[in-house]
């Protein structure tokens, strides 16, 4: 697809416009409620499903399904990082009214190593097709573990052991305390972290472990990186606002971790017909990118609505819990130190 500059640039405008307003609106350390998140994630969405109509007005209609399709997939698998995040802010106790600060510089850096990672994975597919089995093989595997294993009762991830954090430790001692939304203070005239920075490199951590299931999966959707740089950024973009928006009802959607595994497998499927199609040169056609918009969109919704009218058999009955609550309260958490 030939992405003519202005593309880029505008594409760039709105991020860094974006960014701005966002970080403009949250200067003050508060606690996100449940209708500001809302109000942030229509935004999100809007911009996003703005942004398609203007890729498929500009660069054709097939460009424009491609971003939908996406973004759409990426939205979707972004819902395990969610269940993460919501560990590591119980793990190291992160107040409420500094999380969204957090997720922020996550997000700034998500979306610098994802254009490292999807560059590179363009760049790959282009010189050796054949890499695409690879990839698929990634896919196909993670779908397995993901209906193998129950993503929203995964407490075995344990942040204070993750290398990130231990070499952050050898780089700059950590203190116990919070400082409000400051990352580094001074302590006996030497310069220190406080938890805050460790949650940031937590963060950053596991999004890196999320991209081995994320780059291939859009990569099998479109291979340019325009479309699958831009749609991955919309989403990240959103990521914050989804989790204030679902804080409180993420263990409610026990079906959805089953629905992403479906989604994971079709899209290794995807990639294993796209591939022998350009390797061998197959008579097997691949699968369009409208088919695949519509089985994520089905999949995805399909396992929100089941896990709502077939709740868990453990989950006790009456009132929802609070939306304004964390994710997860049930987490031992260890001070930083310990970590």
């Amino acid at each position: 697809m030939n992405v003519p500059l202005w593309a880029w640039a505008a594409f760039g405008a709105v991020v860094v416009i974006m960014l701005a307003i966002d970080l403009l609106a949250h200067r003050g350390a508060h606690v996100i409620k449940f209708k500001e998140a809302a109000w942030w994630s229509a935004l999100w969405v809007g911009m996003s499903l703005v942004f398609a109509l203007v890729v498929g007005l500009t660069l054709g209609s097939d460009a424009g399904v491609e971003f939908t399709t996406a973004w759409l997939l990426e939205k979707s698998l972004s819902v395990d990082n969610l269940f993460v995040f919501a560990l590591i802010f119980g793990y190291f106790k992160v107040p409420r009214e500094y999380q969204h600060r957090v997720l922020f510089f996550g997000v700034i850096g998500a979306l610098v190593f994802r254009g490292i990672f999807l560059a590179a994975g363009v760049a790959v597919v282009n010189q050796f097709t054949a890499v695409l089995f690879v990839f698929a093989a990634i896919l196909l595997y993670s779908a397995y573990k993901l209906m193998k294993d129950d993503a929203s009762s995964d407490e075995s991830y344990d942040p204070g052991k993750s290398v990130a954090i231990r070499l952050l430790r050898k780089v700059v001692p950590v203190r116990d305390e919070y400082d409000g939304t400051k990352f580094f203070v001074k302590e006996v005239g030497k310069r220190v972290a406080t938890p805050l920075l460790a949650v940031v490199v937590a963060i950053e951590a596991a999004d890196l472990v999320f991209a081995v299931d994320s780059v291939p999966a859009v990569l099998a959707v479109s291979d340019d990186a325009f479309i699958v740089y831009s749609s991955n950024a919309f989403a990240i973009l959103g990521l914050r606002a989804l989790y204030f928006l679902l804080s409180g009802l993420l263990e409610k959607f026990h079906y959805l971790s089953k629905g992403l595994a479906i989604i994971l497998a079709f899209i290794g499927v995807k990639l294993v017909l796209q591939a022998s199609h350009k390797v061998i040169d197959t008579a097997i056609p691949e699968i369009p990118s409208l088919v695949s918009l519509g089985v994520i969109v089905v999949l995805l919704g399909g396992s929100i609505v089941l896990s709502l009218l077939r709740p868990r058999a453990d989950e006790p009955d009456g009132d929802e819990p609070a939306r304004d609550e964390p994710a997860v309260q049930h987490v031992t958490a260890e001070t930083p130190s310990q970590a």
